[in-house]
């Protein structure tokens, strides 16, 4: 099961969030964006700093598995899934490679940056991202 994605850009900002199979709970969005990228930021460093390589690629609780994959800019994406989830990051490199650069870096009506408060806001990469996340084994 799939529960929800996120993408952070080189600015530690959220810039996109999609949730599925998520429960609404109370909590502040803003909040929960920031605790996830905090997790990412000190898991990435720990295993930084533990082995020569930088292959951080995902973690896992009783409850969920968190997915990470970081672009050549420095876009970050995470998808959070049922811990049952095998490896998700070969998806997380299509999405980034055929729907964030087809849809969003190439379109020149899509801004550079995304300052504070705005994020990617692109139909075709809404529709693109539905339908591939739908698509991918597990989702139920």
């Amino acid at each position: 099961m799939i529960y929800s994605f996120w993408m952070y850009d080189r600015h530690c900002e959220c810039i996109y969030s999609r949730d599925w199979h998520r429960s609404a709970a109370h909590e502040d969005k803003e909040d929960l964006q920031k605790l996830i990228y905090g997790s990412v930021f000190s898991l990435r460093n720990i295993t930084r700093k533990l082995s020569d390589d930088d292959a951080f690629l995902s973690f896992q609780t009783s409850k969920y598995k968190l997915h990470f994959f970081e672009s050549p800019s420095n876009l970050k994406l995470v998808l959070i899934t049922d811990p049952m989830m095998s490896d998700a990051c070969n998806a997380l490199r299509q999405i980034y490679a055929g729907l964030y650069v087809e849809y969003v870096v190439k379109n020149p009506l899509s801004p550079i940056e995304h300052p504070r408060g705005t994020g990617v806001d692109n139909d075709l990469f809404n529709m693109g991202l539905d339908s591939f996340v739908r698509s991918l084994q597990g989702f139920a």
